[in-house]
């Protein structure tokens, strides 16, 4: 005898991935509990660059509208010398589809405002500032303890609460990130009238100086080095670090450094690569987002991959008469996820290898050709 639908899925964690597979399990008519760590659903941040790929996703959520309304787009990528001499502009590949852009810029607290007010709105219970401390499972569901004292029980639990989640711990995958070596330092500014694409320049102090519009009056701005002790720098000293690291750049540097004055606004993070093989489930818990994969934001994937693990795993419920067979459909999850996502972690960290070797030769454009025009393919 068929076991009927659960009921309710918990999903923990309530960034892009866990916020977009609420919305799409509740469009499906499935109940879901969501939970998140923090009491301020996370709406924090700099800037995010979202390929066309993400954007598709984000039009399946049905929030394509309102964050084309708060970002910017751009067709194309300026490389630039230390000195901000732009030497090639090259047309990105729209990896969503002709009808999306290629590359979309904006602040990451509005894309999480707008998801969070989607997921509101579409009838999903949310309670913040909560964790799963336990998930006890049997043969027909998992019971879920939380940090409030309480208790739920959910017939598929999702977790997508990010690359350092607790949840793949829990349920006995021993996965951990990985630094690659690099460190990124991030900052949301003014756009200086001057910046109308995403540019890159390579060479100088930093591996990359670069910078991407976020909105008509903003951009996201980023130095890339080589990692360094975290604990070494004062975080009260980040501003006028990233002002010095900026220092020796032209172009659009000069205005941009001047902007660069709170500490606070000024984020410093290590690169770091992680993928899950073999599965990403273990009974009725199943890792999506960053809890399952991460990587180097050098080819401005990570979100795009978090996204594409939400619509194709709310596509495989939702189009379920019954999760009789729920361990096959989360084992088919994974085998349709991996090879595409293996593709964008190890070009990803290849390219910042290259980097830290100091290769001259390697071929990054032909590297980032060949996996964008895979990702063109829907997932």
């Amino acid at each position: 005898m068929n076991e009927p639908r659960p009921r309710t899925v918990l999903v923990i964690g309530g960034g892009a991935s866990g916020n977009a597979v609420t919305v799409l399990l509740r469009r499906a008519g499935i109940a879901v509990e969501l939970i998140e760590a923090k009491p301020d659903w996370n709406v924090l941040g700099s800037g995010i660059t979202l390929q066309g790929n993400a954007l598709r996703v984000l039009r399946e959520v049905g929030v394509w509208d309102k964050v084309q309304e708060s970002g910017y787009a751009v067709d194309a990528v300026g490389l630039a010398a230390p000195d901000g001499t732009v030497f090639h502009v090259q047309q990105d590949i729209r990896t969503g589809g002709d009808d999306l852009p290629p590359i979309f810029g904006m602040q990451r607290p509005r894309l999480q405002e707008i998801l969070c007010e989607t997921v509101l709105e579409s009838g999903a219970t949310v309670r913040l500032g909560t964790t799963a401390e336990a998930l006890v499972q049997d043969a027909s569901g998992v019971t879920a303890r939380f940090s409030d004292g309480t208790e739920g029980r959910y017939g598929l639990v999702i977790a997508a609460d990010g690359v350092g989640s607790r949840t793949r711990a829990m349920i006995g995958i021993s996965d951990k990130p990985e630094p690659t070596g690099m460190a990124i330092w991030r900052v949301p500014v003014p756009r200086p009238e001057s910046v109308e694409r995403m540019t890159l320049a390579y060479g100088g102090p930093c591996y990359i100086a670069g910078y991407c519009p976020t909105s008509k009056s903003t951009i996201y701005a980023y130095l890339v080095e080589a990692n360094r002790d975290r604990a070494s720098i004062d975080p009260a000293s980040y501003a006028d670090e990233m002002r010095r690291l900026a220092a020796p750049y032209g172009g659009a540097w000069p205005e941009i450094a001047a902007s660069i004055t709170d500490p606070a606004e000024v984020n410093y993070t290590w690169f770091e690569r992680l993928l899950v093989e073999g599965s990403w489930h273990r009974g009725r818990v199943v890792l999506i987002g960053d809890a399952a994969h991460a990587c180097p934001p050098t080819l401005a994937q990570g979100a795009a991959m978090s996204l594409e693990d939400a619509s194709v795993l709310a596509e495989m419920l939702g189009g379920e008469q019954d999760w009789s067979s729920l361990d096959a459909l989360l084992t088919g999850f994974y085998e349709r996820r991996i090879d595409r996502v293996r593709m964008v972690v190890e070009a990803s960290v290849q390219l910042g290898q290259w980097q830290l070797d100091g290769v001259r030769d390697a071929d990054a454009p032909g590297l980032m050709g060949r996996t964008m025009s895979v990702l063109k393919e829907t997932p």
